[in-house]
């Protein structure tokens, strides 16, 4: 292949050969996409070669290669990316290829987590399907019970087998002494409240036999939605928007000098005051969004609901991205207002005594006035700055091959 290769393994590369004449050894290979698929397979993969042992088939030793593939993360279908894990399965020796992308996946009105191809003895997992929490523990299972999948087969003997040695064993955490491969996820909590099912396909030719889905729509969408904006990180709006955070703060504290927004903080309500807020966050993510052209268009798109699905994520991104952004804002306002401000001269303009309260609401309302400020200020800074702290990996590639179009 042409790409290039981030390649790591387990264990020193064995001499050209030696898969063959060793019998008792097995290769997983894994496949991730660039950012979040990589660091997550990254922090599994030590692990694995033990765990397989235990839960899959202890009569082998198990080895574990991983290639950082960009173009994993490129791909729109599933259907395109098999091509790219069975070139690579055949280059590399495997036994088995597991690809790791943040590629959402929907086929028959589910979203899809994970696909299995017993023939080719390949496997894909959607990590955006996952969720927003414990996704290592989970990509962990995921791998172990996919290539129980593809190991085992049909074979009912060997899988029982192998499923009374994992129930048995000390070594294998409670969690994976589960259904072997008829259970893609360990028995959590929010596995029993929103079930996985697998589905054995007939008659797909050269595509996956066995799918793994969210057996709900309320339950794909909640996955997708909180996966796709975890791999966008939003935590990395702040820090990129430094500049912005500080014409907020120098717009704020040159209001908080004159009298009139402690007039108005007397005498604005709670119920205005929350308007004003959302008002102020509203217009500070729109005005990215449209300054910096991160709407992508519906119209002539080969997939529209996936452009809504990546409007949305990217509308949910920012929305996370300015509540850290105002929480931030609001502490500075709450700690200038206490000290700069003293108590006499704000009691002066209220005609009574000035409380916590008071002080937190002047606060309140100058964060607002100045998140307004900063949503200007937002719409002036470097475009590609935004982009990286909106976009993860995938909504880059998508948005870069969107402006080539």
């Amino acid at each position: 292949m042409s790409t290039a290769r981030n390649e790591i393994s387990t264990r020193e590369p064995a001499q050209e050969g030696s898969r063959a004449v060793n019998a008792c050894r097995k290769v997983v290979g894994l496949i991730p996409a660039p950012e979040m698929p990589a660091e997550m397979a990254k922090q599994v993969i030590n692990r694995l070669p033990e765990l397989l042992a235990n839960y899959v088939d202890d009569r082998l030793n198990w080895e574990v290669q991983l290639i950082v593939d960009p173009l994993i993360g490129a791909a729109e279908a599933s259907n395109d990316i098999i091509g790219s894990i069975l070139e690579y399965k055949r280059d590399q020796q495997w036994d088995y290829a597991i690809c790791i992308t943040d590629l959402p996946i929907f086929k028959d009105g589910r979203f899809v987590i994970a696909e299995t191809s017993t023939v080719h003895g390949v496997a894909m997992i959607s990590l955006p399907a996952f969720g927003i929490t414990a996704i290592r523990r989970r990509l962990n299972e995921a791998i172990l019970q996919l290539v129980n999948e593809l190991h085992h087969g049909s074979s009912e003997e060997d899988r029982t087998r192998q499923e009374q040695r994992t129930q048995q064993s000390d070594k294998v955490h409670e969690s994976l002494r589960g259904k072997g491969a008829r259970q893609l996820l360990g028995r959590h909590l929010y596995e029993k409240l929103f079930p996985i099912r697998r589905l054995t396909l007939s008659g797909e030719g050269e595509s996956f036999d066995v799918r793994f889905i969210a057996d709900s729509w309320i339950n794909g969408n909640l996955r997708i939605l909180a996966g796709m904006v975890r791999a966008n990180r939003p935590s990395t709006i702040f820090p990129a928007f430094k500049r912005v955070i500080a014409v907020a703060f120098a717009t704020g504290a040159y209001g908080l000098v004159f009298p009139t927004l402690w007039q108005l903080s007397a005498n604005y309500g709670r119920p205005r005051l929350v308007l004003l807020m959302g008002v102020a966050m509203v217009a500070m993510i729109a005005w990215i969004i449209i300054a910096h052209t991160l709407w992508e268009p519906i119209k002539n798109a080969r997939s529209p609901r996936l452009v809504r699905l990546y409007n949305t994520v990217t509308v949910l991104t920012l929305s996370a991205g300015v509540v850290f952004y105002y929480l931030i804002l609001l502490g500075l306002f709450c700690f200038t207002v206490l000290v700069f401000i003293p108590a006499n001269m704000l009691e002066a303009q209220l005609d009574h005594g000035a409380s916590l309260l008071d002080y937190t609401t002047l606060a309140w309302l100058a964060t607002s006035v100045a998140t307004i400020a900063g949503a200007l200020g937002a719409g002036l800074e470097d475009e590609e700055t935004v982009r990286n702290a909106t976009y993860g990996y995938r909504q880059q590639r998508r948005n870069q091959e969107a402006n080539k179009r």
